[in-house]
């Protein structure tokens, strides 16, 4: 078991279950096209554009999945998740984005509309945690500390990142190419729902190894 796997499940074992883990890497996907199994869409307006490419630097080669269009959030559900309690991971490189440069997974989501996500910003050198309900994104304050805006790293664009999510109950517990950065409480969302990714504007940015698991 990698250490990402093993940290997700002793994190799960404490708040009382196993972990299960999927791993998608988008290798057997066909490219230049949208990848069988999610529903890709957004949250706001604009055109998203999600395809699987080549990618001679991907983690697990040979294929990632892209993201080139510009919205105001491009989101990709990935369609038969339904997880209330566990954890989100996934790889991503920061590549193009004036605008914003950005990498997000999502949990709990029901639809493009309310859903929580943490995302990783090459631009503003940043990890910030959000709530989105009905379409408005909201950002969420981290344990011990009123206000301010996420935690301050860098985020190299062009460079390959790892960013996680582990989640139970209302607690919320965010690492960043491996090292832990914060926690967040929130309740807003009680409800399991689907794991997902997640970009700005107009960030290019690719995705590989996405690894989702769920207590038992």
């Amino acid at each position: 078991m990698s250490v990402a796997l093993l940290g997700a499940a002793l994190f799960l074992l404490l708040v009382g279950g196993n972990a299960m883990a999927e791993t998608v890497n988008f290798d057997n996907a066909a490219t230049g096209a949208a990848p069988e199994g999610w529903t890709l869409t957004m949250t706001g307006r604009g055109q998203p554009k999600w395809t699987v490419e080549v990618e001679s630097t991907a983690p697990s080669k040979p294929n990632v999945l892209k993201q080139s269009g510009q919205a105001t959030f491009p989101v990709a559900l990935r369609n038969g998740t339904s997880i209330l309690d566990g954890f989100v991971e996934v790889k991503f490189k920061a590549i193009a984005g004036s605008e914003d440069r950005a990498a997000g997974i999502v949990w709990r989501a029901k639809d493009a509309d309310n859903y929580y996500v943490v995302r990783a910003n090459a631009l503003e050198d940043n990890v910030v945690l959000y709530k989105t309900i009905k379409g408005v994104r909201s950002a969420l304050d981290i344990v011990g500390r009123k206000g301010g805006y996420g935690v301050k790293v860098s985020v190299p664009s062009g460079q390959w990142h790892s960013l996680r999510c582990e989640f139970a109950g209302k607690l919320f517990k965010v690492t960043y190419d491996g090292k832990p950065m914060f926690e967040v409480e929130d309740e807003s969302i009680r409800d399991a729902g689907m794991i997902g990714l997640w970009t700005k504007a107009d960030s290019v940015t690719v995705f590989d190894d996405l690894t989702y698991g769920a207590l038992n």
